[in-house]
């Protein structure tokens, strides 16, 4: 059975999804602070991480370990209007990269968990009274 990973065409896909994502994070001004000035070494860690998650070589956890998501992002703040922001870039490089079903829907699923997953602040500043 093939991986989401072959289907879909492999390493090179996956590095046109995380190049048009990296667009889409580099006009928004919400998120584009939350990353270094040069995008370059994100870019190569999201392809490896993907390209793995989605059946690929496990190239990112021999070289970096566990993914450990929320601790390697826990130097950020995520709130609700940051996970819509990055789900939204991921969304629409997902759209743009013509993936047919069932892997768009199976992508799709995966970042709606994984930007819910990556909150760790509440962002709801309280009303003074």
């Amino acid at each position: 059975m093939d991986t989401t990973y072959e289907a879909v065409g492999g390493m090179e896909f996956f590095q046109s999804l995380v190049a048009a994502f990296y667009v889409n994070v580099e006009r928004d001004p919400l998120l584009r602070p939350l990353y270094p000035p040069d995008l370059t070494d994100s870019a190569k860690w999201m392809t490896l991480f993907l390209s793995q998650y989605f059946g690929g070589p496990g190239m990112y956890s021999e070289i970096k370990g566990h993914p450990r998501l929320r601790m390697r992002h826990g130097h950020l703040q995520i709130g609700v209007r940051e996970r819509d922001a990055w789900w939204q870039a991921m969304h629409d490089a997902v759209i743009a990269s013509g993936v047919a079903e069932p892997y768009r829907g199976a992508m799709l699923e995966y970042f709606t968990t994984a930007a819910d997953w990556m909150i760790n602040h509440d962002d709801q500043t309280p009303t003074e009274t």
